[in-house]
């Protein structure tokens, strides 16, 4: 089971994401935010992942997209702060290589 919540202001896009990111839920999600940011491609994107039970491997691929394109991602749990932490890190090190 998953969900999603959306909202946004003039200024902000905010996701907050519930259940498995995992299967079919990682392309409806892709095909939601890729909408919202045609929309608005200059608001700030944030994306909660604090009641996010599992992430499969195609949802930590969507989250990295994500994060590469700009988006905060917060998370509690130990995995979850992990993965966020390796995709800062891993976005960083793109940045810093194509200065």
């Amino acid at each position: 089971m998953f969900r999603a919540c959306y909202s946004d202001t003039a200024d902000t896009q905010r996701w907050s994401l519930h259940g498995r990111l995992a299967g079919p839920w990682v392309d409806e999600l892709r095909a939601c935010w890729k909408q919202a940011r045609e929309r608005a491609p200059q608001a700030r994107a944030i994306v909660d992942l604090k009641e996010v039970t599992s992430i499969d491997q195609a949802g930590e691929k969507l989250l990295a997209e994500m994060r590469g394109a700009g988006a905060k991602l917060i998370a509690t749990g130990v995995e979850h702060q992990h993965l966020v932490a390796r995709l800062d890190n891993s976005t960083l090190a793109n940045e810093e290589r194509d200065k």
